[in-house]
This record gives structure tokens, sequence and C-alpha cells, in this order.
């Protein structure tokens, strides 16, 4: 089964975070949160705290098929600041595993330069900071293993487009009957 690590940072947009572990639950894939902090606990944008199911320093990264940025601010400065986070960005690039970032997190993506002549996509605003890529205004972007997307209300599209990579177009079907979805 695959395997998926989304990193969660204090400062993180909840719902986009959130919504991806949900979804990807739902459809029966694996997904852990990877919390970037010295402990589990996380504290999202809006004052929203959880608790991740591991941190950064205990996973073993070469377990997993893909990684997850969530935006929101400062968790998207704080992916970016992180060593580790923009190591495993690299090396799942090189490796060709699955990188996925929504909202402002894209921009952790051009950072670490892994974007040129991709397409992708990020809230509005943050164009400037996807280095090399070719900017698309569309909900969800999928080039080859990068998925992008706009923003929270793009949330369950980007979920959804992580869920058709791994599991196809009926596993999506069926999870947007379930959620009532269109």
């Amino acid at each position: 089964m695959s395997k998926t690590a989304i990193f969660m940072a204090n400062g993180c947009e909840e719902i986009e975070g959130l919504t991806v572990v949900d979804l990807l639950r739902r459809a029966g894939l694996d997904v852990t949160m990877v919390s970037i902090n010295e402990t589990a606990s996380i504290t999202g944008s809006h004052g929203i705290t959880f608790l991740a199911d591991a941190v950064f320093d205990s996973v073993n990264f070469d377990e997993y098929d893909a990684i997850v940025l969530p935006g929101g601010m400062p968790g998207t400065l704080n992916l970016g600041k992180h060593e580790g986070v923009c190591q495993q960005i690299k090396n799942f690039a090189s490796h060709e595993k699955l990188i996925c970032a929504i909202c402002a997190a894209p921009s952790v993506l051009g950072a670490a330069g892994i974007l040129e002549k991709r397409h992708a996509a990020c809230h509005p605003g943050f164009e400037d900071k996807l280095t090399g890529a070719v900017i698309s205004e569309d909900p969800v972007v999928t080039d080859g293993n990068l998925i992008t997307s706009r923003g929270m209300g793009t949330a369950i599209a980007f979920g959804l487009a992580i869920v058709k990579h791994f599991k196809g177009d009926e596993a999506v079907d069926d999870l947007k009957q379930k959620l009532v979805y269109s």
C-alpha cells in the first residue's frame, strides 16, 4: 500500500491539511501527519490545535511514496525554513515520487528548484515564488509526479487528485458520491 506523509507546521491552514488527511483515509490510503515541531502538537493559522501522528525526526521517509505540504501562514514559511522538509522535497523529486502542495506551499517547491518548466498552481499573489514554473489558474494542476492547488476552497479537489494518483478514477467517483461532492 502506498504511504503519504503530510508535513504539519505551526501556522498551517487547517482545512488544507486535515481535508487531505481525511480524504486519503476515507479512500483507504495510509497517511501520516508529520509534525515538523519537536512535539506532535500543531496549532494552525486559525488557532486550532491538533496532534500529528509522528514528529519529523522519527519518520523514515524512504518508506513513503508521497509528501504533501499544506499552505497557510506562517505555516508555509515554517515549512520552507525546515532543512529536513527541504531535503525531503529534493529527495522525492530526484526519485520521481509524488510531491503535493497547496495554497502558498508551492512556493516552497519553487525555492527548492523543482518547478522548472513544470505546470503548477498556487494561491493568488505567490506566482512569483514558483521559480521556473508554468503558472496555471486551474484549481488543481497535475504535472507528472507533482500536484499543486490554489487554496482552502480547492482542498477537496486537491485531496481527490491525490486519491486519483494512487487509486484511479473509480475510487474518486466513489468518494465523491459518499461526500455528496460534485
